[in-house]
């Protein structure tokens, strides 16, 4: 348990991969780059030679693929919110890869307090710039009164639980998975780490990105009704 605890603040260190002119630069915004390279690159070599007529299979899979992912976030936010998608799904691709490419080798940039914190704070200034320009300042700051005045130190309060809520529950779901698979592993090195990772690694980790996009997207829909 000692060396388990040692590990666990070893993952909780945000480490410094390399500095340029004084500005230190942690592993998580590296393996956010990498991941960002790789995702811009994957589009660069997958949209080429793209066909309007007799497409091919490759290009049929890769429509029925983007056309899904944005399914899922316009079938949140809903028809008022469909300019908002786009967001929910580039974000949804990111946490994805992110939580997934501890596979690979990589820290998860998720277990970094700080990404989750940006990922929520870029959430809910979406959230809120929505609600502005659905409602205008006008009625955006009244509904803050609603149902009655009584509850205005509550809703501006939510202004503040919502983000903590959003970063929170993806920081901690992501760093409990990682506990619990050294637990396992502490008590059996083979065999069965293999069929926990299954769950914690993939199906967590995806779990984890459509509940942090759907939850968000909630917001959205809420922000614009």
């Amino acid at each position: 348990m000692g060396n388990l605890g040692e590990t666990l603040m070893e993952e909780l260190n945000c480490e410094t991969v390399f500095s340029i002119g004084g500005i230190e630069f942690a592993e998580s915004v590296v393996v956010t780059w990498i991941i960002m390279a790789v995702v811009v690159l994957a589009s660069i070599l997958l949209t080429r030679n793209l066909k309007v007529e007799h497409p091919g299979r490759g290009q049929l899979m890769l429509e029925y693929a983007v056309t899904w992912l944005q399914g899922i976030g316009k079938g949140i936010v809903g028809e008022e919110g469909e300019q908002y998608a786009a967001y929910l799904t580039s974000v949804l691709i990111y946490l994805g890869i992110a939580n997934l490419i501890g596979i690979l080798g990589f820290k998860p940039p998720t277990k970094d307090l700080n990404v989750t914190a940006a990922l929520a704070i870029m959430s809910i200034i979406l959230i809120e710039v929505a609600g502005i320009r659905k409602k205008g300042a006008k009625r955006w700051l009244k509904s803050f009164t609603e149902p009655v005045a009584l509850v205005t130190p509550i809703n501006i309060l939510e202004l503040f639980i919502k983000p903590l809520s959003l970063c929170m529950r993806l920081f901690g779901n992501v760093l409990g998975a990682y506990v619990i698979m050294k637990l396992i592993e502490s008590i059996c090195k083979v065999g069965l780490p293999v069929v926990f990772s299954l769950y914690f690694d993939l199906f967590d980790g995806l779990i984890q990105a459509y509940v942090f996009v759907f939850l968000t997207g909630l917001f959205i829909k809420e922000a614009v009704e």
